[in-house]
């Protein structure tokens, strides 16, 4: 009966697709079809849908087959004597009381994993992507785990703490590279793919959904490094659990577009990526000069709706200072400072191009090297004022 139900829809398939749809339908995908239940009436329309879902369960096979080499598990260790001296340094400011944790010499010795997550190769000769809250934890020892079994020692080449990816080397060469796509071009209810280290078990699991939605702005808390905020996020219902951070998020292609980064914990199914177009800068200064250059202007600032203000602008970005005490709106010295810009000021553009949503400051200040010289427009006391600005290197600053 199968037999006959097999031949009915190539007959109506090659009705509408010729010869190639019976091929696809009759030679490449007898098994997935048996999954099926297919009556004996089958129109072309039926036969199309068929063939449509069987070409993108044939196109996530083998995206997921292309990739999965390149996508590792990192994980982080410290010694068991210094993960006992954290607890207890916790337990003092906690005022808490912890039974005795003395140590053989032996047992102080040993590795524990203190951290883990995902990445994957963008280099052949061993440059790997990550997030940065996966790795950068003061003492650690890194290594990764690759698609095959294979332990391998790494070392932290950089990270970006504002797009919260960090870049690390395995020696060697040949390795298994991704793609990257242009994340610019994603558009919402397309079909992406995330691989990662599940609850930091299960090595490469795949998932798939689509992408819900894009340039979200999303607040991320760590549990070592605190929050961050993502910047134009990809949304996606694709399940990312913990483990899966520094992972590929990837198109039907085989191209990755993002990083999986956080995911809600309000919502079901609610997860993000950092864009990859993002990333792409800080790779190539990884590739050019060994280290992550980020230019900075040295403010702290809020965005604001110019709605209700004079002169009037669609957006502006606030100069304030910020609830630590080190986010000055400000920073004393430093390229904004020399500038000449003050607490309250608004700034509204950058070299002519007016702020909107999804392209203001960050987004236009990105697109610049640390020693550009850039023209900002600035509203003080109700006037539209002009300054040129030297970026500075957020690399240098943090050192």
């Amino acid at each position: 009966m199968k037999n006959s139900h097999l031949v009915i829809i190539c007959m109506s398939a090659s009705l509408v697709f010729g010869g190639l749809g019976a091929w696809i339908v009759g030679s490449v995908y007898p098994n997935i079809l048996a999954q099926y239940k297919v009556g004996e009436n089958v129109d072309s329309k039926n036969a199309t849908q068929i063939v449509n879902l069987m070409e993108e369960e044939r196109a996530t096979i083998q995206v997921v087959n292309e990739v999965t080499p390149a996508v590792v598990s990192v994980i982080a260790r410290k010694s068991r004597a210094d993960v006992v001296k954290s607890y207890q340094e916790q337990a003092q400011y906690s005022h808490l009381v912890f039974s005795d944790l003395s140590l053989t010499d032996t047992e102080a010795k040993q590795l524990v994993d203190v951290s883990s997550g995902t990445g994957f190769f963008v280099t052949q000769d061993g440059i790997l992507l990550t997030n940065r809250h996966v790795v950068d934890i003061p003492g650690v020892q890194l290594a990764i785990i690759t698609n095959d079994g294979k332990e391998l020692p790494a070392t932290l080449i950089d990270t970006d703490p504002v797009l919260d990816i960090a870049m690390l080397r395995v020696e060697g060469s040949g390795f298994p590279v991704v793609t990257l796509a242009d994340s610019d071009q994603i558009r919402i209810g397309q079909t992406v793919i995330a691989i990662g280290n599940t609850l930091s078990e299960f090595r490469n699991t795949v998932t798939k959904g689509v992408v819900s939605g894009i340039n979200r702005r999303v607040t991320a808390g760590f549990a070592i490094s605190g929050s961050e905020v993502i910047e134009k996020a990809i949304q996606t219902d694709a399940a990312i659990n913990p483990g899966n951070s520094g992972g590929p998020l990837i198109n039907l292609l085989g191209q990755v577009i993002g990083i999986n980064a956080a995911v809600s914990i309000d919502g079901q199914a609610v997860a993000f990526a950092i864009p990859i177009n993002q990333i792409k800068r800080a790779l190539e200064d990884v590739k050019s000069i060994g280290h992550i250059t980020r230019p900075w202007l040295g403010i702290h600032y809020v965005l604001v709706s110019g709605e209700t203000w004079t002169p009037k602008f669609a957006l502006g970005a606030k100069l304030v200072q910020g609830v630590n005490i080190s986010d000055a709106a400000v920073k004393k010295g430093g390229p904004s400072d020399v500038a000449g810009l003050k607490d309250g000021d608004i700034l509204i553009s950058v070299d002519g191009t007016t702020f909107v949503q999804g392209k203001a400051l960050a987004e236009l200040i990105a697109s610049h090297h640390s020693g550009d010289q850039i023209k900002i427009q600035y509203v003080r006391d109700g006037k539209i004022l002009e300054a040129m600005i030297t970026l500075g290197d957020a690399e240098k600053i943090q050192k």
